[in-house]
């Protein structure tokens, strides 16, 4: 049986017992040493270099010495752990933020799901493309496709000219981008597709013709919205031709017939068992003001369901200024889900950017319990079901308004600590009010509604940071005494 060593400090110590206890029929052994350092956050890899001895022996007392198999340290200990591990000579990892989601870190490290899958392209429109310079045109491409469209969807725009357009093509195509037209003009997809366009939407019974006059793969739409047999009749022509083509049965908005749609493309699917479907999902995002990360998850969850092979999506509006980030993530997420016959929870929280599944893992007492423990000025702050905590030497203030705190703090003589209050207590309120998971001196975590900024070490404690005094003191003392 694998033996585990859990390095914490002295005020997580009894807490991580408890959870370790907890742990019904856990596949290994386990033992916890405390290193001298009272806030387990604070620990750095050169601590458990000084502190720790090599190898890292049991000292438990109901049998012999045992050597660890691994070690693992507190979620944000800073430092280099690869260099620890040849130290030590044993795997050294990082265990999650919070104590209480161990068992969660352990089911989740036993069963590994591969996100970097997925069976659906992303086409991402720039739905003003006749308006746009090539250069702006070639920007905004290249943003999409960091955020992980596949094809660049030029959208035209009616009784608009588009002189630049085999200009913009051929600039995309350049940048190594797949390029698809979309436009209701034949001549405009006739121009696009001879310039070098791998994709053109779309095209309906009446335009087949297009097919035979350009390398692009087509997509097929009815000539109205709920004309199945013409885009029946159409797929049948496609497939006689033997080109490769996609077809898009379209989706309607609420309450425009969006149920209705869903059922076409399902019966699209049973019809053609093996056809490409795209299916276009702005008239969803864009159209309904909710958050557009749920949005995505269901709509890409039918489409896993459906073995949908592209999704048209766009970012318009502000409210889906994401939705191409989001789509990456909901078609990585929902195929495994499909292909590993499992819910879709448990794979990634990225989706989950308002609310957290677990934003309060400390109750009032065991807060209360931490609390009584500090022997020092510092403040720190902590959130549970019942509002924002506040604690040091001098005492616990809870509130579910961070006002109602700031004048029990006493630092209206600290212009730099109040500031960096201030910040904390406003995120601490924004997260018991949305229920989302609160760390001090870490920035919420929005799923991939915001990009996260990289752990710079230097930026968080750079020469004139309002970062807490605790957190000041860990960089600047390479090893603070406990207390």
């Amino acid at each position: 049986m694998e033996h585990i060593v859990f390095l914490t400090g002295r005020l997580a110590e009894a807490q991580l017992r408890r959870v370790l206890d907890g742990l019904a029929d856990a596949p290994f052994s386990w033992e916890v040493r405390e290193i001298g350092l009272q806030v387990a956050a604070l620990m750095t890899a050169e601590m458990i270099r000084r502190r720790v001895a090599a190898p890292v022996l049991s000292d438990r007392a109901d049998g012999p010495p045992l050597r660890a198999d691994r070690l693992i340290v507190p979620g944000r200990c800073r430092g280099d752990l690869e260099s620890l591990a040849r130290h030590f000579g044993i795997p050294v990892q990082r265990g999650p933020d919070e104590l209480k989601d161990l068992p969660r870190f352990f089911d989740r490290a036993a069963k590994p799901v591969d996100l970097s899958r997925h069976a659906t392209l992303i086409f991402a429109e720039i739905v003003d493309a006749p308006r746009l310079p090539v250069e702006a045109i070639v920007e905004q491409a290249r943003r999409l496709a960091a955020d992980g469209a596949d094809v660049i969807d030029l959208g035209c725009l009616p009784d608009t000219a588009f002189g630049h357009l085999e200009d913009s093509v051929q600039a995309l195509k350049a940048q190594g981008l797949a390029v698809s037209v979309d436009s209701v003009d034949p001549q405009e997809l006739l121009r696009g597709g001879r310039a070098g366009a791998d994709f053109l939407l779309s095209l309906t019974l009446d335009t087949l013709w297009l097919a035979d006059e350009v390398a692009a793969t087509p997509v097929l739409i009815p000539r109205t919205p709920g004309d199945e047999a013409s885009l029946h009749a159409a797929v049948e022509a496609m497939q006689r031709r033997g080109r490769p083509f996609f077809a898009d049965a379209i989706l309607d908005p609420i309450p425009f017939g969006f149920t209705a749609s869903i059922v076409r493309y399902h019966a699209l699917r049973q019809r053609f068992p093996q056809l490409p479907i795209m299916m276009g999902v702005g008239n969803l995002t864009e159209l309904t003001e909710a958050d557009t990360s749920g949005i995505n998850a269901l709509l890409f969850g039918i489409a896993a369901e459906l073995g949908v092979a592209a999704v048209l999506t766009t970012q318009v509006s502000g409210h889906a200024r994401r939705a191409v980030r989001e789509a990456d993530w909901a078609r990585r997420i929902m195929h495994a889900a499909v292909r590993e016959r499992m819910l879709p929870k448990g794979l990634s929280d990225q989706l989950m950017t308002v609310h957290a599944k677990r934003p309060f893992p400390d109750t009032p007492e065991e807060i209360a319990a931490t609390a009584a423990q500090v022997r020092d000025p510092n403040f720190r702050v902590q959130v549970a079901a019942d509002g924002i905590h506040v604690y040091n030497r001098d005492g616990l203030r809870r509130a579910q308004d961070a006002f109602a705190l700031w004048p029990q703090l006493g630092l209206a003589d600290d212009a730099g600590h109040a500031f960096y209050m201030g910040v904390e207590l406003a995120r601490a309120e924004l997260a018991w009010q949305l229920g989302k998971r609160y760390v001090q001196d870490q920035p919420l975590d929005w799923g991939c509604a915001v990009e996260q900024p990289a752990d710079d070490l230097a930026g968080w404690c750079a020469p004139g940071s309002t970062r807490s005094k605790v957190a000041a003191q860990a960089v600047t003392d390479p090893d603070p005494k406990p207390g």
